[in-house]
Formats: C-alpha cells, structure tokens, sequence
C-alpha cells in the first residue's frame, strides 16, 4: 500500500509543471485571447513579469509560471485582446469640454440649445464668457434663424458667448463676444475664413474657420490646474472604452504639459502621443522649429511621447466648403458661382520645406488634409522628404483624408504614407449629409476609401477626433462601422458606400497593432507577444462572433496597462 501511495505521489510531482523562475506577478488563463500577432493569433494564457509578457500560449503551457505569489486570473473563456489605440482625438478639449462647459447634443435644435445656454447662464451669473457646443454643421440651413447673433443676445447679454459646431472649424457667437473680439461690419474676412453677415452687412453670429482665431486673445483659458485635470478626466473617460493609447492630434501647449505632469506624478495609465499644434489658417515663413525641439524635450517622459507635429493644410468639406478641392463644389449662394473649391492655408512650397525639415529633425507629422487636392499636396511632399532626406522610416499621416483620387491610391505605400481615418464618421449621419450636400451627391458619397487603401497595401490607422465631430471617444463604435458602413448608433439608415467595408480582423489591427506603429511604439504595444508591454482589455463579447452592427455595443469589463490592472 505505501509504495502504491509512493508511486502516485512521484507521477503527481512529474505531471506538475515546472514553476518558473522567477515566477510570474500575473497570469491571465483560460481565456479566448486575440493576439493580433500573425504567427500565433489565439492563446489560452498569458504569464506577465514587470509589466511586460514573458509567456503567451496554452493554459497548460503557462501553468508553469504560476509561484506562490503569482496573482492568476481566470478568464472564464471571455474574449481579450491588445489594448485600443486612438490616433486622433483632442483629449485635453475633451476633458476641458466635459468639466468645463456648456454641453448640448449634437442634435440639438433651437429650443433644447436655449434651454441648455439658460441653465448654464444661471449655474454661472457672474462668468465673462459662456463657452460649449456642439451644433450640427447644417443647423442654420435646417433652422432658418432670423439673426444667430440675436437668438444667443436673447439668452444673454452680459456674457459672451462662444460655441463650437461639430467640426470644430466653426463658431457661433453673440454679440458681446463680437465686440470683445473686435468683430464689426468694417472688419474683413480673414484668409481661409469668413464673417457671414446679414442683409445690412453686419455680422451676424457664425464665424467660419479661421474667423474663429480673432476669439483667441480674449477668450480666458483655463488655469494650468484645471488643464491638469482636464487631462487626468479624458484619461478616465478613454480608458473607460478599453484604450491604452492616444494620440493628441493637435495639441495647444497646456496638453503636453498637463499629460507629463500627470506621468511625472504617477497617475497617467495610458501611451500618449502630443502633435505640436501649429498655426491654423494662412502662414507665411517657416516653423520655429528649435521651439518645437525645445517643446518636444520639455514635456517627454516614460508615457508621454512628443516626437510629432500637426500642421493644416484646409478646412472641412461641409457647407462651409473650405476643404481643398481638385473639382470646384456645386454652385452655392454662400460664396459665389466663382467659388473654385477651397483654398490651402500653406503654399504647396511651404508645406515641402516644413516636412523636409520636419522629416530631418526627427518629427512624425500630422497634416490635416480633408480634401483630394491638399491629400496630393501633402503626398507630394513627403515624395520631395525621401528624395531630400533618404527614409527616414517616419511614417506621416495624413489626416481625415477621406476624398483621395484615384491616381494618388498607390502613392501612399510607395511613399510610406498613412492614411488616418474616422470611421466614427463615415455611415450616413447629419455631418456626412453636410458633407454630400456641400460636395455633391456623385463625388461626396465616394469618401473614405478603406478597401482600396488596404489592398493597395496602404496602412491604416483611425482616431475619433473626439470631441469634435461626435459625442464620444468609443472606438467599437469606429469597429464597427468600418466592417459596416452604417450607422453605428441605429439613427441614420443606409450604407455610406459599402464596396468599402473592410474585416474584423482587419478592422481590430488597424485599432491596435497600425495604432502602435503611429504612436511610433510598435515594438512596445500593439499586440499581445513576448517582450511586449502588457496592455490588455477583457471583452464582454467575442466581436468575431458578434453581428458587425453589435459590435458598436461592446463592453470593456478590465483593462490592463504595463500589466497593472488599472480599470475592471
């Protein structure tokens, strides 16, 4: 009876896995885990030591690295994947918009934005200036509002009031505003924007792109403090929605600041990656760029990452048509018969000498380039950097470059280029109506060309501009309407063409493994492999097994940053 007893004791010991040494601090087992790694896309486990995997596989196989004080999570069979990276979203607005402002829906019409503006005049009686938004880009063409100017006076003539519509390119004011930022009938339109006025030439409460820039020196701005917290909010908030990675597409100083700030401290659980804002509108001359140098080196630490830069190269194609155009917009009484399709705000030379420069000091840049013909001005430079410059390996971005021609196709993987993508916005919605209206239906519902991008070996990465332009940061909301093409929230129905929807598989990549490689962190995040940081969601659905359309509904349960469970 004892050498039976032996015997099994010695086959126990020999069917136990080795533990190894030293042991894990983390073991996430009996999952359904979505590596995004090509050589071995599904595991069972994964073993994690210092923030970082040092085993993915089998339960079995990752059994091994389980010590005394090994802290080991069972999955349950629930579905897990690399953390989500957002490549263009304003963080920092966002969580200044949320704290700070006065908020109303998209949607909203004439009497819910009264009514929101009261509420907010009566919570703040003694503020200069009312700031919120955000109006649908069409408003005034489905509200015929006798004066904007005179609507927003009748709420309040004390204080100035200043909102955004949701392409954050355009502005709606009273006339207290108007006076403070110097605005009167004898002022004249800025380049690159307009003061729309009424019957008698006044102005009349909506300023267009850059108009908005003369509201810059007399609208207050917050304090370094609420900045910081501004930051710390949209952290929570992204975080919420399984991302571990964004990049600020364009951020005013305060952002970097506030973001290293919250990392030298402790507090930032997040990759983040600041584009260096420079001037919006009509620019003469070059960069400052041993400014932007000194800026990029004051404000980096270990998650803060500053190696990136945003220029502007147009507008928007919405009614306010100020998207550069290869083919003129219809005919409109807005601007004229004449009206040629947009302007750029760099010259084509200016833009080149920037991104040489740029490219040679080290820079990932930016460029916001909503119409086909600042697409090919923006492609043409980067032609002109690789000649100049070599490959550097930069990979530029060319932002909501959703109108591409069809000749500049294959340009992007020839040179290296990104296309960086909304797909929050690309399903029938008011602001895609706006856009098809101001364009034309034939040529403005042939936007955002995925399919052919990818095929033509393009990468991709997307971003949801949040909080200009839609409601949220939530990226299944993106996922899902990029294997869709339709509206992800139910409200608009169609497809916005649908030849375009790519896979889920392909759709995830792009939210995780493209988005490390534009947050130049490819090595570090982006998938789930031995080596790499441990930044990792737990899914309350299986997308691959989820209808696309339900995908918009997913539910992040845990999120996991450098291996530290910090939400779930």
């Amino acid at each position: 009876m004892r050498s039976t007893i032996l015997v099994l004791a010695l086959l126990i010991v020999a069917c136990t896995p080795e533990p190894a040494e030293p042991p894990a601090d983390t073991v996430l087992t009996g999952g359904r885990i979505y590596t995004v790694e090509p050589d071995q896309p599904w595991a069972e486990a994964a073993a994690i030591r210092d923030g970082r995997y040092i085993a993915v596989g089998t339960s079995e196989e990752i059994a091994a690295y389980i010590g005394e004080h090994t802290d080991t999570v069972d999955l349950a069979g629930r579905f897990a994947m690399p953390g989500i990276n957002d490549l263009h979203i304003h963080p920092v607005w966002g969580g200044v918009k949320t704290l700070y402002e006065c908020q109303f829906p998209f949607t909203a019409g004439p009497d819910q934005i009264r009514s929101a503006l009261a509420a907010c005049v009566a919570a703040q009686p003694e503020a200069a200036w009312i700031r919120g938004g955000q109006w649908d880009s069409s408003f005034f063409e489905k509200h015929d509002l006798a004066s904007p100017r005179e609507f927003l006076d009748a709420i309040s003539d004390t204080h100035a009031i200043y909102l955004a519509d949701d392409s954050g390119h355009n502005g709606w004011v009273n006339s207290r505003a108007l006076a403070l930022a110097g605005i009167d009938s004898d002022t004249p339109d800025p380049e690159g924007g307009y003061i729309v006025r009424d019957a008698l030439g006044a102005p009349n409460g909506v300023l267009l792109e850059t108009a908005i820039r003369r509201l810059d020196t007399v609208v207050p701005e917050p304090t370094d403090e609420q900045y910081i917290a501004a930051a710390a909010k949209s952290v929570q908030i992204a975080r919420g929605f399984g991302i571990t990675g964004m990049k600020d597409a364009g951020a005013f100083r305060p952002a970097g600041m506030a973001f290293s700030a919250l990392d030298r401290a402790g507090r930032l659980t997040m990759h983040i990656a600041v584009c260096q804002r420079t001037t919006y509108g009509q620019r003469q001359g070059a960069l400052d760029y041993a400014a932007l140098e000194a800026e990029r080196d004051r404000h980096r630490t270990d998650n803060v990452h500053t190696s990136f830069v945003k220029l502007f190269l147009d507008g928007v194609p919405t009614v306010a048509r100020t998207a550069a155009m290869l083919a003129p917009y219809t005919a409109d009484d807005a601007h004229g018969e004449e009206f040629d399709g947009g302007a750029m705000h760099l010259t084509e030379a200016q833009l080149t000498a920037d991104l040489v420069e740029l490219d040679r000091r080290g820079f990932t840049v930016k460029m916001h380039v909503a119409g086909d013909r600042s697409v090919r001005a923006a492609l043409d430079a980067i032609a002109e950097a690789r000649r100049t410059n070599g490959d550097s390996g930069l990979r530029h971005e060319l932002a909501h470059a959703g109108y591409i021609d069809p000749e500049d196709i294959p340009r992007f993987a020839e040179l290296g280029a990104v296309a960086d993508f909304s797909p929050y916005l690309w399903h029938p919605s008011p602001i895609i109506e706006s856009v098809v209206n101001a364009v034309g239906q034939n040529r403005g519902e042939r936007y955002w060309p995925a399919r052919d991008l990818l095929d033509a070996g393009a990468m991709i990465v997307a971003g949801s501009d949040w909080p200009s332009a839609v409601p949220s940061a939530n990226p299944w909301m993106g996922i899902s309407a990029l294997v869709t093409r339709a509206d992800p929230r139910r409200q608009t129905p169609g497809t916005l063409w649908p030849e375009q929807a790519i896979s889920m598989a392909e759709a995830l990549h792009i939210f995780t493994q493209a988005g490390a490689d534009g947050l130049r962190l490819g090595d570090v995040t982006g998938s789930v492999r031995v080596g790499k940081s441990a930044d990792l969601i737990v899914l309350d659905r299986n997308p691959f097994e989820t209808e696309p359309a339900a995908v918009a509904d997913t539910a992040v349960q845990v999120v996991y940053f450098r291996g530290q469970r910090v939400s779930g």
